[in-house]
């Protein structure tokens, strides 16, 4: 029966967080283009998917958790997470790497005008989720160091990822909205409606671990 449920859940995560994204840009009206900038931008959309799923990836998930051992379940959410960030550190890279195959500008110039336009809400919102995510990944590759060298609580920590996970997410799916060529719709809404959901059941998990307040006796005022 637990094998059963293991594997719908299983079969569910793959449906939302790679299929649910792959149909929408299958039936999307952005006009195609060369088999590399599509093949980029699928390879974007099912990595920024997958970065949504890690919300579900955690203690504040307690289906997974009584479907899963807590060990496997972060082995899986740190493996999708660094080979996530690790694509979507290329991106800007990715954008203009197609340049090299095309006439006109060449890719250096195409980057430096891309990084420079701030002028651009969609452009400032992508060096600054890109900027969070850097900070997202280093952190949590460096946790150990960082709790032992400052010597903070390890739920403090948690907290702080918890906090640049929304942060970076939010700005992400901004910057998409903005910029995303295959960001239609039903795309926006799936991000949307993942990031709110999984960021809620964070806060829900951090609001019932808050600690407790110390009643004050009568008089004590």
């Amino acid at each position: 029966m637990k094998s059963d449920a293991k594997l719908f859940a299983i079969v569910t995560a793959l449906a939302v967080f790679i299929g649910l994204p792959l149909l929408f840009y299958t039936l999307g009206d952005a006009p195609r283009r060369s088999y590399l900038k599509e093949a980029i931008s699928v390879a974007t959309l099912v990595a920024f998917s997958l970065m949504l799923g890690q919300l579900f990836l955690a203690r504040s998930n307690e289906v997974l958790l009584r479907l899963f051992k807590p060990r496997d379940i972060q082995t899986v959410h740190k493996a999708i997470a660094y080979s996530a960030i690790g694509l979507l550190t290329v991106h800007p890279f990715l954008v203009v790497l197609p340049r090299y195959f095309e006439a006109g500008i060449k890719p250096w110039d195409a980057f430096v005008t891309m990084l420079t336009t701030f002028n651009s809400l969609g452009v400032v919102l992508g060096l600054i989720a890109w900027v969070l995510m850097i900070v997202l990944g280093v952190t949590a590759f460096l946790r150990m160091r960082l709790i032992k060298r400052w010597r903070f609580p390890y739920r403090t920590w948690r907290y702080a990822h918890g906090v640049l996970s929304v942060a970076f997410l939010g700005t992400a799916i901004w910057h998409s909205i903005e910029l995303g060529r295959h960001t239609n719709a039903p795309m926006a809404a799936l991000y949307i409606t993942l990031a709110v959901v999984g960021g809620g059941l964070l806060v829900r998990l951090y609001w019932a671990a808050r600690p407790a307040r110390t009643p004050i006796p009568q008089g004590a005022e």
